[in-house]
């Protein structure tokens, strides 16, 4: 059975893209930070497995790989969706510490995934 790992999965685009991943039999990880929300929606559905995870901490990103290659014997695809967006308003109204928590989410969190995926994927067979 194929297998997807899916991140921002616990809401929006992400939750809707690991719907029709399960819904088509594959193995899917669902990665987000919210523990919980991503507990009730694998909740009853074998081929899901909840990854809570920061996708903005290495240590965090790495081990719910693992935990996933450990599941499912191996990693096929990633979905890298995780992401926020800035706060609005004008640029002199938003502060440092919110603009690098935005940069962290999307490139930092973006980055470390498809590392840890790639460190994956490229030991396979195909």
């Amino acid at each position: 059975m194929p297998s997807i790992l899916i991140t921002g999965a616990s809401a929006g685009i992400g939750r809707a893209t690991a719907e029709r991943f399960l819904e088509a039999g594959w193995q899917v990880g669902l990665l987000a930070r919210r523990g919980e929300a991503l507990a009730s929606f694998a909740a009853g559905r074998t081929n899901a497995l909840a990854l809570p995870a920061d996708v903005t901490q290495a240590t965090e990103v790495d081990a719910a790989f693992a935990r996933a290659v450990a599941t499912f014997g191996r990693l096929d695809v990633l979905f890298n969706n995780a992401g926020r967006f800035s706060p609005s308003g004008l640029i002199n109204e938003i502060s440092p510490e919110e603009w690098r928590a935005t940069v962290a989410a999307n490139l930092d969190g973006m980055f470390l995934c498809a590392r840890a995926a790639f460190r994956q994927i490229r030991t396979q067979s195909p």
